[in-house]
């Protein structure tokens, strides 16, 4: 009976945790919930799909440490060796107009040597228009950047939208996606999310932001599921660009 009354309160006590006791698993994080091959590098995760030869989601945890690191780029773009249906090539792109867009930035692993050559694998790339890639893209990377200084850390997502594609490209036929998001998460109270069309574009970047919510029915990926519901609710569907100090 006592066994069972302890478990009872353990139970209890998890169910009853709040906003500053959440942590995530740490092995796993807040990775997201979706279709896909998991597949896990050094500091990022991602999920595969290989009817689109490219990530559904890449997830990591942004901190100082890995942006303030002095590695340099390593540019050695090459197939996943770790996704199991064979990732992309670089045949795929060559010739098709599209860059190699990163969905977890190189600037973001500059810790070592290994972080800057495994972000540089094609599950980590997606097709982008070199206006968009080179443009409203890097603002925003470097936009996170500035914000994980900020707040010490942030929980990253960041993928493809697949709707009003742009067409394939390669004997793999990669899909060129109409769209990509990116969702934030402090790990406290501040989240946010940002869908963008792979298109060049002058506006500014908080005309880009959605709730999380927005971005799940989307994509169909559930976000932060790790966190309890009245919270996970909160940040997911609400947004306040004020918070974000773009």
């Amino acid at each position: 009976m006592k066994k069972i009354f302890l478990l009872f309160v353990f139970i209890l006590s998890i169910s009853c945790r709040g906003a500053d006791d959440i942590q995530p698993d740490q092995r796993t994080g807040f990775e997201p919930k979706s279709l896909g091959e998991i597949v896990k590098h050094t500091y990022y995760t991602l999920a595969y799909s290989e009817d689109n030869e490219q990530a559904f989601w890449v997830y990591y945890e942004l901190t100082p440490e890995l942006i303030s690191g002095n590695q340099s780029r390593t540019d050695d773009f090459r197939a996943d060796p770790l996704v199991s249906t064979g990732s992309a090539s670089l045949g795929d792109y060559k010739g098709s107009g599209y860059d190699r867009g990163h969905l977890c930035p190189a600037g973001d692993m500059k810790l070592n040597k290994t972080t800057m050559s495994e972000s540089f694998y094609l599950s980590n790339m997606s097709p982008q228009v070199a206006g968009f890639n080179r443009g409203i893209w890097s603002t925003m990377e470097d936009q996170v950047r500035e914000w994980a200084l900020k707040y010490s850390k942030l929980y990253v997502v960041t993928g493809p939208i697949f709707k009003d594609n742009i067409g394939v490209i390669g004997e793999d036929k990669v899909t060129v996606p109409g769209y990509y998001y990116k969702v934030l998460f402090d790990g406290n109270n501040k989240m946010i999310g940002l869908i963008l069309p792979n298109a060049s574009s002058s506006k500014s970047l908080d005309q880009f932001a959605v709730a999380v919510d927005e971005i799940e029915k989307q994509t169909g990926i559930d976000f932060f599921s790790e966190l309890n519901d009245q919270l996970e609710n909160q940040l997911e569907g609400n947004i306040d660009v004020t918070n974000w100090n773009f």
